[in-house]
């Protein structure tokens, strides 16, 4: 998707060819043929109302999660017993008090180093991402970097 948002904005791909495109990319990178264009590039409703770059925002939210997740945990021993209760008010009161109550006083990098005391890095998404698939995928859910520290 964000190759051919890219190749769209800088002009080296035209509109109408983009159903072509989609799949031949689909099918390169993950092994699939849609049925047709409801299942390929129209599968989502951004495209459709000339919605690009969303993709990469829903990345950064993610990582910004991730970590903001993993601060919270540590602020709030407590917080996995409470959540898998289904309270969550704990975790919303930190996220008021934290990160809500400063709106837009702060950029997103400002913010999540106010919070968490680091820049923004993808390893505690990585490493979620390792511990919900590791095992239902089987493969090691320690990073390669990790065993050296």
């Amino acid at each position: 998707r964000f190759e051919i948002e890219l190749d769209i904005l800088e002009g080296r791909l035209q509109v109408e060819d983009l159903p072509e495109v989609w799949n031949a990319k689909i099918q390169e990178y993950l092994g699939i043929v849609p049925s047709s264009d409801a299942e390929g590039v129209l599968q989502d409703v951004h495209w459709s109302f000339g919605a690009f770059g969303y993709f990469p925002t829903y990345t950064l939210g993610n990582l910004y999660a991730a970590m903001l997740f993993r601060q919270a945990q540590k602020d709030l021993p407590d917080l996995d017993q409470a959540i898998s209760q289904g309270n969550l008010l704990p975790l919303k009161a930190w996220l008021n008090d934290r990160v809500h109550r400063w709106g837009r006083q702060y950029r997103a990098a400002d913010l999540i180093k106010r919070v968490t005391g680091q820049t923004l890095t993808p390893e505690p998404f990585i490493q979620d991402l390792r511990e919900k698939f590791g095992t239902l995928y089987q493969f090691s859910t320690t990073s390669p970097t990790s065993s050296s520290q």
